[in-house]
């Protein structure tokens, strides 16, 4: 099941209405956007420019032409809980289940840049700095990464997430 989309090229424009499934996408690795405006039209002129698929709760939202012609791809969400979400939309999209955690800013969906582990001393816990090794920056938010604990429980999750799909091997 889990196979079709890769993480990095299928992107998503995420209605406000389900905000919190933009983190979980962003941390298997996919490129998704928070629209949070409540303009629908500007949402579909947004996707369409950069041909991301439309995840929205907004029944009205799915009635239109332009995604009922099948034009732009959208998945509506009948629910609040994110990984209910979350795993309607790899059911769905049969979404690749090798996700890349570490890999996109969770805060500000920038592709994250490795840094030596010099370059973050002051800038991290004295016990991160001193007991990891490997670092990730977000260029634009400035915010510093590391497989710690929160890395491990986000990771648990998504292979829990993942198994509930149907298979596939997840990734990190």
């Amino acid at each position: 099941m889990c196979e079709m989309g890769q993480a990095g090229e299928t992107k998503f424009i995420v209605d406000h209405n389900v905000g919190k499934l933009a983190k979980w996408l962003r941390m298997m690795g996919y490129n998704a956007v928070l629209f949070k405006e409540e303009d629908d039209g500007s949402l579909i002129r947004t996707a369409l420019v950069q041909n991301r698929v439309v995840l929205t709760k907004d029944s009205q939202l799915m009635k239109r032409r332009v995604i009922t012609s099948g034009k732009l791809k959208a998945v509506f969400l009948d629910t609040d809980d994110p990984k209910a979400q979350l795993r309607k939309v790899i059911q769905t999209l049969h979404l690749d289940c090798r996700f890349k955690p570490f890999s996109i800013c969770l805060e500000c969906n920038h592709v994250l840049l490795e840094k030596r582990k010099e370059e973050v001393r002051g800038r991290v816990p004295p016990y991160v700095f001193e007991t990891k090794e490997q670092f990730m920056e977000c260029p634009s938010c400035h915010r510093i990464y590391w497989r710690g604990t929160h890395w491990l429980a986000m990771n648990r999750v998504l292979e829990r997430l993942v198994a509930e799909c149907g298979g596939g091997q997840p990734g990190g």
